[in-house]
């Protein structure tokens, strides 16, 4: 088990303002709620293990600064810059005119290095495990090109949104399902897709 020492809060703080991000903002790039991170800022919570390796992962902080106070506090010589950062709308439901109608927008997921115009949704159920579990978050790019293989987010016979796995086999298209308990279907004139998957954040425990 990592050692955690009440400073540690004050220094996640110190690394979240330095990103430029808000704490609904930071939170949300972590899979935790904002009040759990303003707990652990101020003192009041304790992050738990995976969450303080996530912290190194995700944003490039210094573990070694991140609980001792050592070194530098992100790995890279200059500190990620916000402008670096996507900031992908996480949309509450996707309303029946996306991307021109966005929705309720629920918060922002921040993940380094997407390209623009990407949008997160909460995944549910297990259609696509092991690879998408039920609460993952789902980064999706509305105008990405589309290949073999490729996970997409379309619509079912109720309109909601569902995760499939693009398939083409003899010119043929086919919306398969990871986990084998489901048939794959083939899209009908009523199918539309709302994107292509081009990350998966799955929910930090804690």
């Amino acid at each position: 088990m990592v050692e955690y020492k009440a400073e540690t809060g004050e220094r996640i703080r110190k690394a979240r303002q330095a990103l430029g991000l808000t704490q609904k903002q930071f939170a949300a790039s972590l899979g935790i709620v904002q009040g759990f991170l303003s707990g652990i800022e101020t003192g009041r919570k304790r992050p738990s293990d995976t969450l303080l390796i996530a912290l190194s992962h995700t944003h490039g902080i210094n573990s070694d600064w991140l609980m001792e106070g050592l070194g530098e506090p992100f790995k890279s010589p200059v500190p990620p810059k916000a402008s670096s950062t996507t900031h992908a709308p996480l949309l509450e439901v996707i309303p029946e005119q996306f991307p021109q109608a966005k929705g309720n927008v629920k918060g922002y997921v921040s993940v380094p290095d997407l390209p623009e115009g990407c949008y997160a949704i909460v995944c549910y159920g297990d259609f696509m495990a092991p690879t998408i579990r039920d609460g993952d978050i789902v980064i999706f790019k509305p105008d990405a090109e589309t290949k073999s293989g490729d996970i997409i987010l379309v619509n079912n016979l109720w309109g909601e949104p569902i995760l499939r796995r693009y398939r083409l086999r003899n010119e043929e298209v086919y919306l398969a399902p990871d986990n084998p308990a489901y048939a794959p279907f083939r899209p009908d004139k009523g199918t539309r897709t709302f994107g292509t998957v081009v990350e998966v954040w799955r929910k930090v425990r804690i």
